[in-house]
Order: structure tokens, then sequence, then C-alpha cells
């Protein structure tokens, strides 16, 4: 199975840049994962916005959309 593309946001950029390195570097594990594997056991999927799940890592909360049509 080929992986996803992951395609960040611009103000992730940002918002990246202001958490620890141990934070950011547990972070981007868990988005990389997620190419692989985008529904793991502990996403969730959010209400009212469809194709939105998030996961937990952490105190911080990863907010993505799979788009199986660009896959």
């Amino acid at each position: 199975m080929e992986p996803y593309e992951i395609i960040f946001q611009p103000s992730v950029k940002k918002d990246i840049r202001k958490l620890s390195s141990e934070n950011c570097d547990r972070i981007m594990v868990s988005i990389e994962e997620l190419a692989n594997q985008p529904l793991p056991a502990q996403s969730v999927k959010l209400k009212g916005i469809e194709g939105l799940y998030r996961i937990q890592v952490g105190d911080y909360r990863i907010i993505y959309e799979i788009d199986a049509s660009s896959k």
C-alpha cells in the first residue's frame, strides 16, 4: 500500500516552531505515521465537517483530513 502524501497548512510551520524540540519530535513522528496508517485506533472522526479526524499527542491535538481521491 502506497503511503498518503502529507500536506501541511501554512499555519502549522509557525505553530510548530513555538514547541519544545521534544514535543515537536513526538508530533512529527505521529504525523509521519499517519501517512501509512491514516486511521489509527486512537483517531476520532470530527462531527460537522466531512473527512476530518484528530489524534492526540500529549497535550496537543492533530487535526487532519484524509483525501483518498488524491492518493
